[in-house]
């Protein structure tokens, strides 16, 4: 996952100027992702497949961080989340299924970190193995509930933290691309243009889909480059920002896996253990290129999972207060905690830590099913976006040109958001249902407490799917049909 949600200054201590909202930008998409990046392109495609993959993600991206600053202006009144544009454009049960996927997509993305911690560990100490052994989720373990009593104990603020953080992971990034470059052999390059001389991998078309899923993951959080709109010096500096900003980490991923081709064979490249941008470092500049690179991974990552259990817990917490979720997973402690929707979280991030023990491939199945389970509150806020649009709601007195234009970026959005569903597989589209299935009971049991009705006929027709997609997923599970 990609996010390290910096705090912004308080409301009263002063403006922010282009260059530190997009830095705010920056700091907000870069995380441990990108670490992992080369050998998962490289399994997948050549030099040019990667230039297309990154040109479609990257369109595609950008249109959904125009969303979502769209709908800051065209509906400032929904500020509850991702999950209550879905909710105000699709009913009540599309926008519980919006925050039970943002929420898991945050547990299932912890869980990823957890492990590639242990992956990374295995630098100085083979017993953890890829991160998925009994060591490395003991670690795990112990980081989950350590993280957990110093939020319980009103450790909110991580401002300071993802400062630093920041500075430590975008540094390393930098010098793994100027290193690497300086390493640059033509012949090797050349020879990863396509890559087909090594093997097959399929036509471009199919190459470049299998790249679609990890340029989605690495970019997770984007929706939060509009959070910062309210501290600009300028008002259009914020559209300035998004774009400088996510253009600066587009250029980033890029380069990372560019120069990953310039000095490495792709099955060579491919073969590399994760987090594989340390197996590069190493392979240029000898043993203490690891080091150097595990270091800049772990105080990343720990700093982001700080980020997201904060906001996992977030994500129960205030569909509680608005009677979309039971009202016990909007109890507060002494300190101001939300402490149930935290134990709720804590608790799924250690059980996913236990599941990676029988997984064939715990660092990337929990990358695939974190970039899974959020393409569902993507999808329902650019589709709320452009109906919307088409609805004119929001729009009044607005220029209908521009109205037209955003309308045309939420298609697009839509579209490519539905392009990454196909992208996912039905692997992990019936996974997901695994899991929202039984969270529907959450739903029955916050109707019931605000007597309200439990489902419209649609709604109704919609839970009907999700459970029999659930229980064909729980089948699959059960004789092996669906590996894990």
């Amino acid at each position: 996952m990609s996010q390290d949600t910096a705090s912004p200054p308080a409301a009263d201590s002063g403006k922010m100027s282009l260059p530190t909202l997009t830095m705010m930008v920056v700091g907000g998409m870069v995380g441990a992702g990108v670490f992992s990046l080369p050998a998962r392109f490289g399994v997948a495609t050549g030099i040019l497949g990667s230039l297309i993959a990154w040109a479609i993600a990257g369109t595609g991206m950008l249109m959904l961080a125009f969303v979502f600053q769209n709908l800051a202006v065209r509906r400032p009144d929904l500020d509850s989340g991702v999950f209550i544009y879905a909710k105000a454009g699709f009913g009540d049960y599309a926008g519980f299924n919006s925050a039970i996927g943002f929420w898991a997509s945050a547990v299932a993305g912890n869980a990823f970190y957890w492990v590639f911690i242990g992956a990374t560990m295995s630098t100085w100490f083979h017993g953890f193995g890829d991160g998925d052994t009994v060591l490395a989720a003991a670690l795990g373990s112990a980081g989950v509930w350590l993280f957990h009593v110093l939020i319980a104990r009103g450790v909110r603020d991580a401002a300071i933290i993802n400062r630093i953080v920041t500075i430590f992971k975008v540094l390393p990034i930098l010098v793994f691309i100027v290193v690497l470059f300086a390493a640059f052999d033509s012949g090797i390059f050349a020879d990863n243009w396509t890559a087909y001389g090594y093997g097959d991998l399929g036509g471009l078309n199919e190459q470049v889909r299998n790249t679609m899923i990890v340029t989605t993951f690495v970019f997770l959080g984007i929706e939060g480059a509009s959070v910062y709109s309210r501290y600009a010096k300028k008002r259009e500096d914020v559209g300035k920002a998004t774009v400088l900003g996510f253009l600066s980490v587009l250029s980033i991923f890029a380069l990372v896996t560019l120069s990953s081709y310039s000095v490495m064979a792709q099955p060579e490249i491919a073969g590399t253990r994760q987090p594989s941008m340390i197996g590069l470092f190493e392979h240029v500049v000898g043993p203490w290129g690891g080091t150097f690179i595990s270091l800049a991974v772990i105080v990343s990552v720990l700093g982001a999972y700080l980020a997201w259990t904060l906001m996992a817990a977030e994500v129960m917490y205030v569909p509680a207060k608005s009677d979309d979720f039971p009202k016990f997973l909007g109890r507060e402690n002494a300190n101001g905690t939300p402490i149930t929707a935290l134990i709720v979280t804590s608790m799924a991030v250690q059980a996913l830590l236990a599941v990676t023990l029988v997984l064939t491939d715990a660092l990337n199945f929990m990358l695939d099913l974190c970039t899974s389970l959020a393409l569902i509150p993507y999808f329902l806020a650019a589709a709320y976006a452009l109906k919307i649009g088409i609805t004119g709601e929001g729009y009044d007195g607005v220029d209908p040109a521009r109205r037209r234009r955003e309308t045309v970026v939420a298609g697009i959005a839509t579209v490519y958001t539905m392009f990454l569903f196909d992208a996912a597989g039905l692997q992990f589209l019936l996974l997901s249902t695994v899991l929202l299935a039984p969270a529907t009971l959450l739903y029955v049991k916050a109707r019931s407490e605000s007597n309200q009705r439990l489902f419209t006929p649609t709604e109704a027709a919609l839970c009907a799917v999700i459970v029999v997609a659930g229980v064909i997923g729980a089948v699959g599970l059960w004789t092996g049909r669906i590996a894990l």
